[in-house]
């Protein structure tokens, strides 16, 4: 059997192969089942006890060389350019189709932006918030709407937290901690409990902004208002303010902007009147400056917000809120231009 053995060691280390083919044939000539390894491997039982440590020792080296060569041919050809290949490594790689970014990303960046050259810097907070950052420090009185079931998620465990309602909480937890002159926006997402529709979700995203030194008044904030509205909409968007109530501003404002699809003359869009609302603002309340530390008799200040949706509709008719939220390429696609 050593002879056997050591003619097939001699075999396996002159073994070539032309294609694949060649190369299964010898496979199998020699490590299949009734190949000529496995014929001696069952003749082993036969062989002296004496001998069969030798023996043994021998038939595991030409198994082992039989693998190895049989692997060694078949990486070769593996690693072989056969020139069957049709692909052409000279030619410009196919163009792959890159995402684009969310509308809802795109206006938040350009208000970001609008607000950036105007001195404000960002701020950000929890969406998982406590009642006193969004309602007591805010002056919500304790029987205010907001604090009710229908608009606010609490955490039933601990009905003192809660999903914050707006980004306002952001500005008292920056007031709390940073003395005047303050000057940020905050975006963010806000929740708040509403059926869903086309109108309406129960989440959506705001961003606000704060600005609160001396001598602050309503002019600055109109001012801003204004420079806003005509960056966002162009120059000739006009603003108009109406008296409105808030419980942390005094006193407070709704801001209309000249219709940008109808330029103001009337469309179904207005309604007809020319004007659409996108945000509401004031002057900073003297209480809620006083709960967050700082001294009303020395500093004022204005905030405003905004919800993005709303100011993506105005910017791109989007009629249905639902779709800003589903992630359909389809809709995403629309908006590879604004990228």
């Amino acid at each position: 059997m050593i002879d056997k053995i050591q003619e097939l060691l001699a075999e396996v280390d002159q073994l070539q192969a032309a294609n694949a083919g060649e190369l299964e044939a010898l496979r199998i000539k020699y490590l299949s089942k009734k190949g000529a390894i496995n014929e001696l491997m069952a003749d082993f039982r036969h062989v002296p006890a004496e001998q069969k440590k030798e023996v043994g020792m021998r038939l595991n080296e030409l198994k082992t060389k039989a693998q190895d060569k049989i692997s060694a041919l078949k990486e070769q050809f593996e690693n072989t350019d056969t020139g069957t290949d049709d692909i052409d490594l000279t030619r410009t790689a196919y163009p792959v189709k890159l995402g684009t970014r969310h509308p809802l990303s795109i206006v938040k960046n350009e208000i970001i932006d609008i607000f950036a050259r105007l001195g404000f810097s960002i701020a950000e907070g929890p969406e998982i918030e406590d009642d006193w950052h969004v309602f007591s420090s805010l002056n919500f009185a304790e029987d205010h709407p907001a604090r009710d079931m229908q608009d606010t998620f609490f955490i039933e465990a601990n009905p003192d937290v809660v999903l914050r309602t707006h980004t306002s909480s952001v500005q008292t937890r920056v007031m709390e901690k940073t003395q005047p002159p303050i000057r940020i926006i905050c975006p963010g997402r806000v929740y708040r409990n509403e059926a869903i529709s086309y109108r309406a979700h129960c989440f959506f995203h705001q961003v606000e902004a704060l600005y609160v030194a001396e001598n602050v008044s309503f002019t600055d904030l109109k001012q801003v208002l204004l420079l806003f509205a005509k960056e966002m909409f162009g120059a000739e968007t006009q603003i108009r303010l109406r008296p409105s109530y808030f419980p942390f501003t005094e006193p407070s404002a709704e801001m209309d902007i000249s219709c940008n699809i109808c330029g103001g003359k009337g469309c179904p869009f207005c309604k007809y009147t020319g004007w659409v609302e996108i945000l509401g603002c004031g002057m900073v309340d003297p209480n809620v400056l006083e709960s967050c530390g700082i001294d009303s008799k020395v500093y004022s200040g204005y905030a405003l917000g905004m919800g993005i949706e709303r100011i993506t509709n105005l910017k791109y008719q989007v009629k249905d809120l639902r779709l800003f939220s589903e992630n359909d390429i389809r809709f995403l696609k629309e908006f590879e231009a604004a990228n």
